[in-house]
């Protein structure tokens, strides 16, 4: 009995229509792609359900690597180039049977070349692209540190370790696949250090987390804002990975005592890494964090922000001012540099002048003058910024007000026609103004210089593949503090293989924009109460929208969650 089409198959599935087939065939005909891309290409079926489908046409197993945990010991049975080269992954091993995951389970010349490599019957199972990539992620990210933890073990006592595998063009170091998977040449620490690295861009990870125990060594990450462990390294080899961040770094590796700071830049997989480092003595020795920066992408505009129309309104008046202050507010880890960057690039004209004050300076602009502060030789910021304004400057951007001193300076500046840029750290928009007054910032000043505060938190996004309808509930309204009208579904996700079953995948920025109206303006130089400026801004006429009511939309649009909505305002859940 011949074969259903794949079409067929689909639409007795009830998952897509006759329309939507003919539209595909249509489609597939110009792009010269099969008939599953064009339908998940364009979000007609889902990755899931296609894979599903074709499971049933090929009769072949689905098998959902989300919720498998993949032994470690497969790493030995299919190289990770073969495994990369044909995009599977090996899944389980019974007897003389080996149960292999792949997008293609028609790809006969790779189940060859495995049957080959191992002399294992080979047997195909079906998943989706997405999730054989990561499943390869996964299980040979945690094999390189693995292999070079046993080699460390093995060659203990052999103090031999190459330590210079960098150096190259403008990279501190460079990290390839063969750094940590087969380069005899380089010594296991440095193998196991630079997967970590690597498994770190893969992830998207923005810091990589290296804490002592008493037993061994927790390496967590944090990916899309939140922490998750990634691997455990045995005591016995804590010392050397630590002592090889450190040197990495250009720290001391024999000051133990004290915290350090330190930075390299590294190319991986033909991105440029920019890793800032420091050091934290803690219980069990010596706790290590290294924030990942990609400097490869500067092509930051103002359109990636995620600006609605209009708080775009506000942006454009905001940075176009001629002189005055306007300050980013937000919490470590909030996109505030991202924010910041994006109106460096569309201020960096050539007919001003436009001068940085950073620490550190994290992506080079062509065109920019960006300083950078050193406390080494008295280049703080306040020392800094009276440099700057001897330089006859239009526009000033300093990294952070981190003191009176420093916010006196900047507020000045801007009384002598410059218009000044700077961040401080606060919990939302109108918490800014009492934070200058709180740290001697006179009024006045503040009144006469002021022209507004963008405050900004990052939501995770609900995952696009596992995302799913509910009716929201009483509680849901009760901690949005709105209404909801009968009917309306809201989205959550439920876990799938692309997003860690967290349900979340990438995150966006949601913005609270205060302008400086002539009666804040007023209410600021009169030393009103926080209540009152709150008050003023409720009013219509000033188009005020808080961060919780902007992340509440996104909620009704279906990007994220009411968990997250309590989350980035710090209200229980």
């Amino acid at each position: 009995m011949p074969k259903k089409r794949i079409g067929d198959l689909l639409i007795e599935r009830g998952l897509i229509t006759e329309s939507e087939l003919q539209f595909a065939l249509d489609t597939q005909k110009q792009t010269k792609e099969k008939l599953g891309e064009v339908l998940v290409n364009n979000n007609i079926v889902s990755p899931e359900n296609m894979a599903k489908t074709l499971a049933v046409q090929l009769e072949v197993d689905y098998v959902d690597l989300a919720k498998m945990t993949l032994a470690s010991d497969l790493a030995d049975i299919v190289q990770k180039n073969t495994a990369k080269k044909n995009h599977l992954v090996p899944v389980q091993k019974r007897g003389d049977t080996l149960y292999v995951a792949m997008d293609d389970p028609l790809n006969y010349y790779a189940l060859d070349e495995v049957r080959k490599v191992t002399n294992l019957k080979i047997v195909p199972l079906i998943a989706t692209h997405v999730a054989v990539e990561r499943a390869i992620n996964t299980l040979y990210g945690n094999e390189g540190a693995r292999q070079a933890i046993e080699d460390y073990k093995r060659e203990s006592g052999n103090n031999t370790e190459k330590e210079d595998i960098g150096g190259v063009g403008n990279y501190d170091f460079i990290i390839s696949s063969s750094s940590f998977t087969g380069d005899t040449d380089s010594a296991p620490t440095i193998r196991l250090v630079n997967s970590i690295i690597e498994r770190a861009v893969t992830e998207r990870a923005s810091d990589i987390h290296f804490e002592p125990r008493e037993n061994d060594m927790d390496v967590r990450m944090r990916i899309d804002g939140i922490m998750r462990d990634i691997l455990k390294v045995p005591n016995d080899v804590t010392a050397a990975v630590i002592a090889r961040v450190k040197t990495m770094s250009g720290m001391d590796v024999a000051e133990k005592r004290i915290p350090q700071d330190g930075r390299f830049t590294v190319s991986v997989s033909n991105k440029s890494i920019d890793m800032r480092v420091s050091t934290l003595p803690i219980a069990w020795g010596e706790k290590i964090v290294c924030r990942l920066l990609d400097k490869s992408n500067t092509n930051i505009d103002k359109e990636m922000l995620g600006l609605r129309p209009d708080d775009m309104e506000k942006y454009e008046k905001l940075i176009h001012y001629r002189n005055g202050v306007m300050l980013l507010v937000g919490p470590t880890g909030s996109g505030k540099t991202t924010t910041m960057y994006a109106m460096l690039n569309e201020l960096n004209t050539r007919d001003v002048n436009l001068v940085t004050l950073e620490d550190p300076i994290e992506y080079n602009l062509d065109g920019l003058n960006q300083v950078q502060i050193n406390p080494k030789t008295n280049m703080t910021f306040a020392n800094g910024l009276r440099a700057i304004l001897r330089q006859d400057p239009d526009i000033v951007s300093v990294g952070e007000i981190r003191d009176g001193e420093t916010a006196e300076i900047c507020m000045r500046a801007a009384l002598t026609g410059r218009f000044v840029m700077s961040t401080i750290h606060t919990n939302d928009a109108v918490g800014a103004i009492d934070r200058l007054v709180d740290i001697g910032v006179e009024p006045y000043l503040v009144s006469a210089t002021l022209r507004g505060v963008i405050s900004q938190r990052l939501v995770r996004r609900i995952c696009p593949y596992c995302a799913e309808d509910y009716t929201p509930t009483h509680e849901d309204e009760e901690r949005l503090g709105i209404k909801i009208q009968p009917g309306k579904k809201f989205k959550v996700g439920k876990g799938c293989q692309h997003c860690f079953n967290t349900g979340y995948s990438g995150r966006i920025a949601v913005f609270e924009i205060m302008m400086i109206t002539p009666v804040i303006r007023d209410l600021i130089y009169k030393k009103a109460g926080r209540s009152e400026i709150e008050a003023e801004l409720k009013k219509p006429e000033n188009n005020f929208v808080s961060l919780k009511e902007a992340a509440t939309k996104l909620v009704f649009e279906g990007i994220t969650t009411v968990y997250e909505v309590m989350r980035i305002t710090n209200e229980s859940d």
